[in-house]
């Protein structure tokens, strides 16, 4: 019987020194490896740029729609809005855009590149200012400022994402270039839909 506590005795020793070199573990804790995995908080700031975006066609092509739905919704609001600072904002932004279309071509010859801006919008910019040109009188000026917004903030990133890992260092450049002015664009959108309700 003594010989059995005894073994007994030993065993709890050698049962409690081996649970002393064992680091806690907090239920839901992350270890090292998970927490290599976790997200960023900020997703959109680590979003690589997507493959074919960083090529000059592509790029060429998003950023020429881009400037040809800005030039056609703003003539589109300038008929249509009753708003003094709206058919203002649409002005600066047709004389802006043409400007910029015509910067992208400058650099697309400098590049040596056989690259031509679209003559036309795509599908989605035309369903965009058919959406615009549908819109009812009272939600108009609503309408345009929002997809001034929308449609500032998504050039602006294809002209940083290309500025960074574009393909052609003149298109590279003109990107660069455009972008602050594209992000005072999409700033000025953003205090006109303040207020515009």
């Amino acid at each position: 019987m003594t010989r059995t506590l005894l073994i007994a005795g030993v065993a709890i020793c050698a049962l409690t020194l081996g649970a002393c070199d064992k680091t806690p573990e907090t239920k839901g804790a992350a270890t090292p490896n998970e927490q290599a995995m976790t997200p960023d908080a900020n997703p959109a700031a680590t979003v690589p740029t997507p493959s074919n975006e960083s090529t000059a066609p592509v790029f060429v092509d998003k950023a020429g729609n881009s400037d040809l739905f800005e030039i056609e919704a703003s003539k589109i609001a300038l008929t249509r809005s009753t708003n003094p600072q709206v058919k203002t904002f649409a002005k600066q932004m047709i004389e802006a855009h043409t400007t910029s279309s015509a910067a992208l071509g400058k650099a697309i010859t400098e590049s040596g590149q056989t690259l031509t801006l679209p003559p036309a919008m795509n599908d989605d910019m035309a369903g965009k200012i058919s959406d615009l040109n549908k819109a009812d009188a009272k939600d108009f000026d609503k309408t345009y400022v929002d997809g001034q917004v929308d449609a500032h903030q998504a050039a602006l990133n294809l002209l940083q994402r290309y500025a960074e890992d574009g393909d052609v260092p003149a298109i590279k450049a003109f990107a660069a270039t455009t972008a602050p002015k594209v992000q005072k664009h999409l700033d000025m959108a953003k205090t006109l839909k303040d207020g515009v309700k």
